[in-house]
């Protein structure tokens, strides 16, 4: 019987291999499938752009009109700028509208699918089939090498693929049931290439105590205001705050949740709320009612700024039964500085598998910001939420996949 050719047995040598079809992924397989080179994608999953389908509530906010360096979160801030100036929000749009698909503006600039964020994930695929990439689906990643001749050797469930060069899209810790898992820090380690200290970010936090059990009782509730952090650096951010049985979620939270440091099972640093951040710092309303005899019972008076059953809430140590008018003047201005300042420490984060997004990761510092290649390793690329480079809610997320996938594309 004849024996099976020695050459059969040698994987073919692609010129590049990319772990993960999300985002980044996907926009370096085409864009380095355009420039000619052969691209093989392997994805754990079984099918690609797992996150890009439930993104946006199903219609993917694909990217913010306003998306610059100052959206991002990252230990090196200024790592990002390059790839953003070179792959900007309407360079992805112009590919959107290329392919006939209708979006809108939601609002500061999230542009959403007027449809389904099926067919983002759609053209992306429609892209690289015209680039020629292949994307090998339901392959897991095992024991990664490098020989003396540069060439990078994965071993899969699906046999051994081979490249010239290896780009790391495989994501962050976030979302564990969509794929999200480690291995782009376990590449990392293994090229000696630093990493960020990974936490959950854009992720509900917790409360304990008494101001825990406030948060139960008032779940559901949502009412806009402005949260601020006392991180060096950190914005403020004008969104809806919304209460759950084990904490604070909504908008206004994940943004701020982002720039709070984990220190064990407890945040470092308080979180500051305006609860009335369209009204007059300088107000002083609930005093000059008072003043005028106004005889309105406390909590109707609350309630023409608060959801209801938080005007109930936050009466305090006032008595809600008695008329405004009769309540103590220190006790007014009290509760109206509580409602411009409320000030928690959160207990925690409702971790990694309720975070949007991955903080920290692979160090900026170790890559080169132009082309995303490993410092110490020729030839070893990561992209997208493996790399310490956070966005903001709100589209940004999209376009540092988007754009640190185009800028490793370009250079493979």
């Amino acid at each position: 019987m004849s024996q099976p050719s020695l050459l059969s047995q040698i994987p073919v040598i692609e010129d590049v291999l990319i772990l993960g079809a999300g985002a980044a992924g996907l926009m370096c397989a085409m864009t380095a499938g355009r420039r000619g080179r052969t691209v093989r994608v392997l994805e754990r999953a079984e099918r690609a752009g797992k996150k890009i389908l439930i993104s946006g509530g199903g219609r993917c906010n694909f990217t913010n009109l306003h998306a610059g360096p100052e959206n991002y979160l990252s230990s090196e801030p200024a790592f990002c700028r390059s790839a953003l100036a070179r792959y900007r929000p309407q360079d992805f749009i112009d590919l959107v509208e290329s392919h006939g698909i209708a979006y809108h503006e939601k609002k500061l600039g999230q542009l959403f699918c007027d449809g389904s964020s099926r067919e983002i994930v759609a053209m992306l695929m429609k892209e690289c089939a015209g680039a020629g990439a292949r994307i090998e689906t339901q392959t897991e990643p095992g024991a990664i090498s490098r020989d003396a001749a540069g060439i990078y050797r994965v071993e899969t469930n699906r046999g051994t693929f081979c490249s010239r060069a290896l780009v790391v899209a495989a994501g962050g810790l976030s979302w564990p049931k969509l794929g999200g898992s480690d291995l782009a820090y376990r590449v990392a380690r293994q090229f000696g290439i630093g990493i960020v200290a990974p936490r959950p970010g854009l992720v509900p936090l917790t409360m304990d105590g008494a101001e825990g059990g406030l948060c139960t009782g008032l779940s559901g509730v949502s009412l806009p205001c402005r949260a601020h952090c006392r991180t060096a650096g950190a914005p403020s951010f004008l969104e809806n705050l919304l209460f759950t049985h084990r904490g604070l979620s909504g908008p206004a939270v994940l943004q701020i949740s982002s720039y709070l440091e984990a220190n064990g099972a407890a945040m470092e640093g308080d979180v500051r709320f305006d609860l009335l951040p369209d009204a007059p710092a300088d107000e002083g309303w609930l005093v000059a009612r008072h003043a005028r005899g106004d005889r309105t019972p406390l909590p109707k008076v609350l309630a023409e700024r608060l959801p209801a059953r938080m005007a109930e809430a936050f009466c305090g140590g006032l008595d809600p039964a008695r008329p405004l008018c009769q309540q103590p003047v220190k006790g007014l201005a009290a509760l109206e500085r509580t409602l411009r300042q409320w000030t928690l420490r959160p207990s925690g984060t409702e971790g990694y598998a309720k975070a949007e997004v991955t903080v920290g990761g692979i160090d900026p510092r170790e890559l080169n910001s132009r082309t995303m290649e490993a410092r110490k390793a020729a030839g070893l690329y990561f992209i997208g939420e493996a790399v310490d480079v956070t966005g903001q809610l709100g589209g940004f997320n999209f376009q540092w996949a988007w754009a640190s996938g185009h800028a490793a594309g370009e250079a493979l």
